[in-house]
């Protein structure tokens, strides 16, 4: 894994993670599954809190989760009932050979060490499985949003992540794309939780933290989009790479 003091930052704010992070479209986790067959059986790579996982759950699929943050681990059970979540990480899958029917990665793939994660999840998946990484980006299309996401330190984008997640490794078949647009709606209080749960902000000094915390104020209370309102509607694109493992 990389950068595992980001990586691991998360385990400290793991309830408001799960609070205010959005959810994924049904459409999106169903073309990840790329036509699967409930009963399959999935894993949630990296699963954090669970929100891929209760995601796939609902399509009554079966799902064994791995994540490496013990604080994740413990608000993805707490949330997720019937469903254990167990320490590993992409380049360590604590499953055998031929496991899966489909591995999901929602949020975690840049944190992955790819040259030792690709071959790993492929051990895990049975030959013809499918690896699917899902990504939320807020969608800079509302002038807003690339305001907030410079203040958040938020980069990542639809063409960005498609330039650079080129292949999943030699045992894959390039990656296809989708994307699927989608919003949600957030208090203004809301709006600031979700930017606190960045690791950006929980790796931050107070100084910091302060910085952002003011500088989000001022943008939801002078933006004409935003000012005055009770509640905000946040635009995200879903965007979706998934690939058949040989």
């Amino acid at each position: 894994m990389t950068d595992p003091t980001e990586a691991l930052s998360f385990g400290a704010a793991a309830a408001d993670y799960d609070r205010y992070r959005p959810r994924y479209p049904e459409v999106a986790l169903r073309w990840a599954l790329d036509g699967l067959t409930p009963p399959a059986r999935t894993v949630d790579l990296g699963a954090g809190t669970g929100i891929v996982s209760r995601g796939v759950l609902a399509l009554g699929h079966e799902v064994t989760a791995v994540e490496p943050d013990p604080g994740m681990r413990a608000q993805f059970e707490a949330v997720t009932p019937g469903v254990a979540a167990r320490a590993g990480s992409a380049e360590s899958v604590p499953l055998p050979d031929g496991y899966a029917d489909a591995v999901l990665v929602g949020q975690a793939y840049h944190w992955f060490d790819r040259e030792r994660a690709h071959p790993e999840i492929a051990r895990v998946l049975r030959a013809g499985g499918t690896l699917a990484a899902l990504w939320n980006l807020r969608d800079e299309r509302a002038g807003w949003v690339t305001e907030l996401n410079r203040i958040a330190e938020i980069g990542d984008t639809v063409d960005h992540l498609r330039a650079t997640v080129a292949d999943f490794g030699p045992r894959f078949a390039p990656p296809e794309w989708a994307v699927f647009d989608h919003t949600t709606t957030l208090t203004p209080d809301d709006l600031l939780g979700m930017v606190r749960t960045r690791s950006h902000y929980l790796t931050a000094g107070p100084d910091r933290r302060r910085e952002v915390d003011a500088e989000l104020r001022d943008l939801l209370a002078t933006h004409p989009d935003l000012a005055g309102r009770d509640t905000v509607d946040l635009p995200y694109r879903t965007l979706v790479a998934r690939a058949r493992c040989s």
